[in-house]
């Protein structure tokens, strides 16, 4: 959840994007986002945002149990980390792609990518399958996301920019509530396969809506004159980091649930992609936490990686040591959605400004404080029900930060560079959710989490599964959050 929220805020429209009328031709007055002129665009693509956001809340309830069926407790960190691997690239991509031809075509590939992982893991017969499926999804989530912001900016005028996006946001709520409740429902009912399989047929409705506005509005290249050829340059060398990056992340992962002295050789040639590849797209001192726009884009990676690879094992943690059904270790992440939209609420109230940073240290706290209070659930004596209160916390400490770094980043960039790093700060973002899940991941195999098998059904039979591997997980994404309380102190410059 907390990825794909951090995605939809951390791209915003270039000033350089064409915009639509002012006001709307059937009545003669300004238009809002519901008026004739653009309420089938506004209802597409914001139904767009609803199915992403909820697949993105439903699969972490769904996944424990398609874990355990599938044989593959083991690869868990996989399906979350291969979507966020390839959704690097497909980000870049899509940028490059939508800048020479127009959105449309990035959109459209984005949908028929991610309708199609969606069907491949749900129809998965093994779990490296099922993690081929996430990859899949993954690529076709980060085309759409990027897609979709471009024709927020050239369908829509500068003052109706701010309505859609908070309906964009908007869109995430009532999925991040209802999402992990009916994923529970349908897994035990229906089974895992069906909260993947249900979903592709939804996207017929917002397609129909917003392809052919989007054709006539949106579609084409827009070009400066006399920058083609510099910008095709810069782009080719863009996508090269890019994909330097997937594949470096890619081998990471794979060496890091593979522990054995054969694995060195694919993480020291992942790391020798990856380096290159970060140095070349974030800003110079980024991972020194220079003052100013670097600690921002550091902070961004190291909020969005460490809550979401402790919130990824919330579930399979419930499930396996507590012995909670699919549903209502689901229930545990519900209340984030409504607190993380009142955290970004707060944030956005002008007289808290002058307290900014200090609201972005409290987050962390709070964040920090949530990831190391879920693991006490591992002790019988604690009731399952403190992970939903401390999540709630963690995701209202969320939506001060998450929300802050877009808002400091801007105030940060000149125009001219307001895309280059909104683009740094997502890729801070996904680049630090599959090194930390990683991480994570092989903490959890190294000490016998993978033992879960799909025959695990009670608590007592989850007892194979090392509480320790759980706190091994939790624990140190406490510690990496308590830097970014750290990092909070230093995103202004002197």
């Amino acid at each position: 959840m907390a990825l794909t929220l951090a995605t939809m805020s951390a791209l915003e429209p270039r000033d350089t994007d064409v915009a639509a009328p002012d006001r709307d031709p059937a009545t003669g007055r300004a238009g809002t986002v519901l008026s004739r002129s653009y309420r089938a665009l506004s209802i597409g693509i914001v139904s767009v945002v609803l199915l992403i956001a909820f697949e993105a809340t439903a699969v972490g309830t769904a996944m424990p149990v398609a874990a355990r069926e599938l044989d593959g407790v083991s690869l868990y960190a996989f399906a979350f980390s291969g979507y966020f691997t390839t959704s690097l690239f497909g980000m870049v991509l899509a940028g490059q792609w939508a800048d020479r031809r127009g959105p449309l075509g990035p959109l459209t590939a984005g949908i028929a990518a991610f309708a199609a992982g969606l069907l491949l893991s749900g129809t998965a017969t093994a779990m490296w399958l099922f993690i081929l499926g996430r990859a899949v999804q993954g690529l076709g989530g980060g085309l759409v996301i990027v897609a979709l912001y471009v024709v927020v900016g050239r369908a829509y005028p500068e003052r109706l920019r701010p309505a859609i996006m908070a309906a964009f946001a908007a869109g995430w709520i009532v999925p991040s509530i209802v999402g992990p409740l009916a994923s529970g429902a349908v897994t035990e009912h229906l089974g895992w396969r069906w909260v993947f399989l249900g979903i592709p047929a939804l996207v017929v409705f917002p397609l129909a809506l917003a392809l052919p506005q989007i054709r006539r509005r949106a579609a084409g290249p827009v070009e400066e004159p006399g920058t083609g050829k510099g910008r095709a340059s810069v782009g080719g060398r863009r996508i090269r980091l890019a994909l330097g990056i997937s594949l470096g992340a890619g081998l990471l992962q794979y060496a890091a649930q593979d522990l054995r002295w054969a694995s060195l050789l694919p993480g020291v040639a992942g790391a020798a992609l990856l380096v290159p590849a970060v140095r070349g797209l974030l800003p110079r001192g980024t991972y020194r936490a220079a003052r100013g726009l670097p600690s921002v884009v550091l902070l961004r990676g190291i909020a969005a990686g460490s809550f979401i690879a402790a919130e990824s094992f919330v579930p399979l943690m419930l499930v396996t040591q507590r012995g909670l059904s699919p549903t209502l270790a689901g229930f545990s992440l519900a209340a984030g959605g409504a607190t993380w939209a009142l955290g970004s609420w707060l944030q956005s109230r002008a007289r808290v400004e002058p307290y900014r940073e200090r609201l972005m240290t409290l987050g962390m706290l709070l964040v920090a404080a949530a990831i190391a209070a879920a693991p006490s659930v591992l002790i019988d004596a604690v009731p399952a029900w403190t992970v939903a209160v401390a999540w709630a916390f963690g995701c209202f400490g969320m939506g001060l930060v998450i929300s802050s770094t877009s808002v400091l980043l801007l105030q940060l960039s000149a125009p001219e560079e307001a895309g280059t790093n909104s683009a740094a700060l997502q890729i801070s973002d996904g680049l630090s959710n599959v090194v930390l899940l990683a991480t994570g991941g092989a903490a959890f195999a190294a000490l016998g989490g993978g033992t879960v098998s799909h025959a695990t059904t009670t608590a007592a039979d989850a007892g194979a599964s090392h509480p320790a591997a759980f706190a091994a997980v939790f624990l140190p994404m406490a510690a990496v959050a308590l830097v970014g309380a750290w990092v909070t102190t230093r995103v202004r410059a002197r």
